[in-house]
């Protein structure tokens, strides 16, 4: 008999189930750690700009006085419900409310959560018309804490979100000013992203660098800790080689701090995008998957005219890898810096006519 699978669905498609039925059912998102459950509300931020209020809720660390009070009508000889001023009732705008961790509140705080996300009610008092309210928490198999009372779970949408892969991520990571270096570094090491969920118990205990509930180790690699760990990574030669490596493996754990301190050796030896593009036709081309790479994330950080874009191209076209070559294509066509340049560059698109096969 087959294990059944919970299907996982991408942060995009999350965003668009939020859109379409989140004003009906409360979601919640659940993942591992550092996956980007937290940014949702950033996100739906920027799609939808100032026709919402954006409401931020850190589950844990609330109390029904941060809710919602009684306080007396004297007049009336009852008691009103006064809503905390977190949720911006002052405002008529429909509101965005995030409950995050939701799992890891206090079970009486779940029960005052529950009419907020059932009746878009903050105690008595109604959320305007159109609101929408969803949740995030980790995996209850992740043994971080994370329980909900089973009649609660009933009554919403508990949707698992899945870890983003390297290629997800580096697109995320070029258009949110990472660095080339752990760019690379991340493409390089593809395991690195990968999930303890779709892993065997051989292939977790072989991947040195990712969280795993059966290990007791609080540093891991997670989009979220790699992204605070290129604060690091922008600062070595600051901190020298001996903070750095320490900073690192507090942040994405010893394994993965030696092998990108290791990594760092390689862009000693690196051409600028600048000479590149100066002569692309007879510059050599690097045989070190690493160190080319780094040159095309650089490529992509750096380019801003057509011509650097067609400069560019004439070395693109002489890399022997046609992946590496769509690497390059694929990255400059989703960075928001070059898109418009990659889709009107004619250099860029007699290449797609050529290898159109590597993306069927």
């Amino acid at each position: 008999m087959s294990k059944l699978m919970r299907e996982k669905l991408t942060i995009d498609q999350i965003l668009k189930l939020i859109d379409t039925v989140g004003r009906d059912i409360t979601i919640v998102i659940r993942s591992e750690p550092g996956c980007g459950k937290s940014s949702l509300l950033t996100m739906l931020n920027e799609i939808h700009g100032p026709k919402y209020d954006y409401i931020y809720a850190d589950c844990p660390v609330l109390d029904l006085s941060d809710v919602v009070m009684r306080i007396p009508n004297h007049n009336s000889r009852t008691l009103e419900s006064y809503v905390s001023g977190l949720f911006k009732m002052e405002s008529k705008k429909p509101k965005i409310i995030m409950l995050d961790e939701l799992m890891k509140s206090p079970k009486m705080m779940q029960i005052i959560f529950t009419r907020l996300m059932l009746e878009r009610c903050v105690g008595d008092v109604a959320l305007p018309e159109g609101s929408i309210v969803f949740a995030t928490s980790n995996n209850v198999s992740d043994g971080v804490g994370d329980t909900m009372l089973a009649h609660a779970g009933n009554r919403v949408m508990l949707i698992d979100m899945k870890k983003p892969d390297h290629k997800e991520w580096g697109v995320w990571a070029t258009n949110n000013g990472i660095s080339a270096l752990t760019r690379a570094w991340v493409a390089m090491n593809s395991k690195a992203m990968n999930s303890y969920t779709e892993l065997s118990d051989t292939e977790r205990k072989d991947n040195p660098f990712i969280f795993d509930p059966s290990n007791t180790k609080l540093s891991f690699v997670s989009p979220r800790s790699l992204a605070k760990n290129d604060i690091t990574v922008k600062n070595r030669k600051i901190l020298g080689d001996t903070v750095t490596r320490a900073a690192m493996a507090g942040t994405i754990g010893q394994a993965a701090a030696e092998s990108m301190a290791s990594f760092f050796l390689i862009e000693q030896d690196l051409m600028r995008v600048s000479e590149i593009i100066a002569d692309p036709e007879h510059v050599p081309v690097p045989s070190n998957i690493g160190a080319m790479l780094m040159i095309l994330f650089n490529a992509v950080d750096e380019i801003d005219t057509q011509d650097m874009m067609s400069g560019f191209m004439k070395f693109v076209v002489r890399i022997k890898q046609a992946e590496m070559q769509a690497i390059f294509y694929t990255m400059a066509c989703q960075s928001k810096k070059t898109l418009k340049l990659a889709k009107n560059n004619k250099y860029l698109s007699e290449w797609m006519v050529r290898n159109f096969a590597l993306f069927t």
